[in-house]
């Protein structure tokens, strides 16, 4: 019997990718503010930076919700069937996005340097092509380890989960805060490590499996919703503050610029961690279990239908805008930067209508920019 459609996944798909791009505008602000004299406005960047960083975490909450929520767990589990889909919604999209950003850096900066062979190899096992690219580096990792998180998945219960969530605090903390990559001797060994965080796993595993989880624990997941929708609201607040609070710790008691807070106030810090926990069940608990506006979901649905498409274009947009700025030497101060922040959505959210309607025409553009096929007729 087929599961109900969850509309939840969708509006969190379009949720993270609005958080996303705020990330991204708040690098392209603090871009044009790294002096001490002028480091920027803390609380623009808490709004840009640390209020959205749950955004990249979530996006694989929901892809191992989505992925276990459709698996009937009593089966075997048909990996090579599995990769054959993966590879075509994933692999394809993130290597025509990846040669496109080569190409692109290539003509718009006159540089042909990235276009050796080997160079495009590096790029593409790492992620470089693009910064926003190594999240689909993560995700073909986690899909090609896909038979280890069945496993997983079926072992877990919540005090495992407990276990696990400590787990990943401590390896986040010393990977991100006390190993130092830098320090690794050997030439070819010393990328490896350098770039752990762009395919490096173990980083989102507890993330990953927590949606694994819940989906294959639905009815449960509904009730616990339920029953708690008051509690999981207040947890989302009370994390959101603490990950707030520490940055302004940073900042006020520690001295660091806001770049500096953001380096290290980021998602795979302790309250980073639990900020996305508490992100993870409030967006699914407010878009599950509470009743939304009518005219409100429509506007999620759009966002998250289209928000594959967003995520990997936004930097052309983010890029030519800020190119606008500079030819009429305007700088990315606060009010430019939330200007520039809608353009980039509205901008992207347009162009990804009108491609995804010619590629219902052409339908190589579907399978070459979001890996979506044609569906067959019976």
């Amino acid at each position: 019997m087929k599961k109900p459609r969850l509309e939840a996944i969708e509006f969190i798909r379009g949720i993270s990718m609005l958080g996303v791009i705020g990330i991204h505008i708040g690098s392209a602000y603090l871009g044009q503010h790294l002096t001490p004299e002028a480091p920027g406005n803390a609380q623009l960047v808490a709004l840009l930076e640390i209020f959205t960083r749950f955004s990249v975490p979530i996006f694989f909450f929901i892809s191992a919700f989505g992925l276990f929520y459709n698996m009937d767990m009593t089966k075997p589990f048909v990996y090579k069937d599995f990769l054959k889909r993966r590879y075509k919604a994933v692999v394809v999209p993130y290597v025509v996005w990846s040669l496109f950003y080569i190409l692109h850096y290539c003509v718009l900066w006159k540089d042909y340097s990235p276009l050796k062979p080997i160079t495009i190899l590096y790029d593409l096992f790492f992620g470089l092509a693009n910064y926003q690219l190594y999240f689909m580096v993560l995700l073909i990792w986690f899909y090609l380890l896909m038979p280890l998180w069945v496993w997983a998945v079926k072992r877990l219960n919540i005090s495992k989960l407990a276990l696990l969530l400590v787990f990943q605090i401590a390896v986040n903390y010393y990977l991100c805060f006390m190993w130092n990559a830098w320090a690794v001797d050997n030439l070819y060994l010393r990328p490896f490590a350098m770039y752990h965080l762009n395919y490096w796993v173990i980083h989102y595993v507890f993330i990953f499996l927590l949606g694994g989880y819940l989906a294959v624990n639905m009815e449960k997941f509904m009730g616990f919703m339920a029953k708690y929708r008051s509690s999981i609201v207040a947890f989302f607040w009370l994390t959101l503050a603490a990950h707030l609070s520490y940055y302004y710790y940073l900042l006020y008691s520690k001295g660091y610029t806001p770049l500096e807070g953001v380096n290290t106030a980021h998602q795979l810090s302790p309250t980073g961690i639990i900020y996305t926990l508490g992100a993870c069940l409030f967006f699914f608990t407010i878009f599950t279990i509470w009743r939304l506006p009518d005219k409100l979901k429509p506007v999620l649905s759009l966002l998250g239908k289209h928000s594959y498409f967003m995520y990997l274009a936004h930097p052309v947009a983010i890029t030519y805008i800020s190119l606008f700025y500079e030819k009429i030497n305007l700088k990315i101060n606060a009010v430019p930067a939330i200007i520039m922040y809608f353009d980039v959505v509205l901008v992207t959210l347009v162009v990804a209508v009108v491609m995804r309607r010619l590629g219902d025409i052409l339908p190589f553009i579907n399978k070459g920019t979001i890996g979506v096929y044609p569906k067959k007729t019976v």
